[in-house]
Parts: C-alpha cells; sequence; structure tokens
C-alpha cells in the first residue's frame, strides 16, 4: 500500500495523507519522496488551489522513523528530503492546510510549520524532543522561528516538552482548535474560503507573503542542514536513537 494517497476532492481541493498508521506516520525517506512528488504533481496542475495534509491513523507525524533513522548510511539522503519537501510545502503556490491530530512533533511539527494554515484536534500532542534523542532541530527550527517568538522557540527546542493545541495556538503554531471529528470540516471550510478569492490574486498574495516574511529561507535551510547532518553523524545520536529503539533512557557522556 502506498505510504502517501492522494484524493482529488474536487477539481481545486486535493488532500494528501500520510499512510503509515501503524507507524504513527513516521517520516522515511520513500514517504518524504512520494509526499514531495504529490506537492509538485498538485502544483504543476492549473486548477489546483488548495492541499489539506493530514495523518492516517492515531497521529499526524510523529517525526523521522528512528529504525530508519538508525541506518546511517541513508542520513544525508534523508535529511535533505526533508529540506526538500520542506520548501515544497513553504513554497508552492497552492495554500496548504494541516488537518492535524493525535500528535505533530519533530518533522511532523515541522511540516505543520511549514503549511499556511493549521487546524488542530483539541488533546493534540504537538513538540521537538530532537535534543532528547541526541539530534538537533535543525531544518523545522527555520520554520519555526517564522511562526513564534524567540522565547517561545527557545522553550520548545531546550525544554524539548510536548504542548497540547490550545498552547500551540495561543503561540502562534495553530491557527484553530476543533473537536477531533470537526478537524477535517474546519480544514474543508478554510479551503472553501480560500476559493473565494481570484486565483491570482492568491497567488501572487502568498508570494507576497514569502518575499516579505521567509526571505533566505533556502539560506536558511542550508545552514540548517548542516547542523543537522553534524547532528545525526554524532555519538550521541547514536545512543539517543538507540535508548529510542531499546525503549532505555539514553545514557549521555559529559
Amino acid at each position: 500500500m502506498p505510504v502517501v494517497l492522494i484524493e482529488k476532492q474536487t477539481p481545486q481541493i486535493t488532500v494528501v495523507t500520510l499512510n503509515r498508521p501503524e507507524r504513527r506516520n513516521a517520516l522515511t525517506l520513500e514517504l518524504l519522496t512520494q509526499l514531495h512528488a504529490a506537492i509538485k504533481v498538485a502544483s504543476e496542475q492549473p486548477e489546483q488551489r488548495v492541499i489539506i495534509l493530514r495523518g492516517a491513523g492515531a497521529a499526524f507525524c510523529t517525526g523521522l522513523d528512528l529504525k530508519e533513522a538508525a541506518d546511517h548510511t541513508k542520513a544525508h539522503a534523508t535529511a535533505e528530503m526533508v529540506a526538500n519537501t520542506l520548501i515544497a510545502i513553504s513554497e508552492t503556490r497552492l495554500v496548504t492546510i494541516a488537518a492535524v491530530h493525535g500528535a505533530a512533533v519533530a518533522g511532523g511539527a515541522g511540516i505543520m510549520s511549514a503549511c499556511d494554515f493549521v487546524v488542530a484536534a483539541e488533546k493534540t500532542k504537538i513538540g521537538y524532543p530532537e535534543v532528547r534523542r541526541g539530534l538537533v532541530a535543525g531544518l523545522v527550527m527555520t520554520f519555526l522561528r517564522r511562526q513564534v517568538g524567540e522565547r517561545n522557540m527557545r522553550e520548545l527546542l531546550l525544554g524539548s516538552e510536548l504542548i497540547d493545541a490550545e498552547r500551540a495556538r495561543e503561540i502562534g503554531l495553530v491557527n484553530r482548535v476543533v473537536a477531533r471529528d470537526d478537524v477535517m470540516s474546519e480544514a474543508q471550510k478554510f479551503a472553501q474560503s480560500v476559493l473565494q478569492g481570484a486565483p491570482g490574486a492568491l497567488a501572487h498574495t502568498k508570494s507576497l507573503v514569502g518575499e516579505l516574511w521567509w526571505h533566505a529561507v533556502k539560506e536558511d535551510v542550508d545552514l540548517a542542514l548542516k547542523y543537522h547532518l553534524q547532528a545525526r553523524e554524532s555519538t550521541e545520536a547514536r545512543e539517543g536513537i538507540a535508548a529510542f529503539n531499546e525503549k532505555r533512557k539514553p545514557r549521555w557522556v559529559v
């Protein structure tokens, strides 16, 4: 079964579903490649105007699949695909809506942060626990810093504790918080609102927002990629990932 499902609900709206529910939609190289391709294909269709991203099963996305991340031969390819996918989501001319439930963690929170609009279920947990795995949230940090202030960013990244959807809304990570059963209907409601705008005006407005707020995003991602890969290749990352997979506390060397 495909790890990314694509459903064209109307000529203007495509729903893209991360489809690894048994792994809480953890990001593998395969999933990232398919997600990146889905964004690109939809963006190239003139009639398309909105993409809704969601996760199958109990969670939106829990970040990198740490079982696959233990294979260091894939580190560079996976990191580069994360970077390319986040850029594709943020720079597409289409309006992107994240319909989030369960958990949006690490790279999953990064995907959410790269979207134009976020609807989250009431009990969703959101966070960036990378430092607890010996990793650096460099790539997602590039997008997080454009959503929240520096003080909140330091809390999320250094404390690495999960926050609930309402707290995420308070600091600007989430637009709307609704009941779990209403997440997709709220996303569809916003999509219909978007469709009331003129296609050209919407595309140019999004482009201008990008110019004003996302200046030099590719340069930021390049810098973040360097830090991310430096951490991925460290002994701390090997220990942190091993500890997660072995369900034990990491033994950090000071």
